[in-house]
């Protein structure tokens, strides 16, 4: 039941710090995450849940929208005659 209450601040300032030491370790390891299990457990046990699943989306989000901005928009139609 824990879970569901709000994080206080210093469990979001917790869970804060495990993302990102996670995420600079992915972008580090260009997203291997068997290099980054331990700060990834880290980050699992210090976030609640929905966070953790949220956190992912945006990450990938975040990726995708770097991967446009660096290579440019290419229509799906395009990716296969590359």
């Amino acid at each position: 039941a824990a879970k569901m209450s709000a994080p206080t601040m210093e469990e979001r300032k917790a869970c804060w710090g495990a993302r990102d030491e996670f995420w600079q370790c992915l972008d580090r390891h260009a997203d291997d995450v068997s290099k980054c299990e331990k700060l990834r457990l880290s980050f699992e046990s210090r976030c609640p849940q929905q966070w953790v699943k949220y956190f992912d989306k945006r990450r990938d989000f975040l990726k995708y929208k770097k991967k446009l901005e660096t290579e440019g928009y290419h229509p799906p139609e395009a990716a296969g005659k590359s």
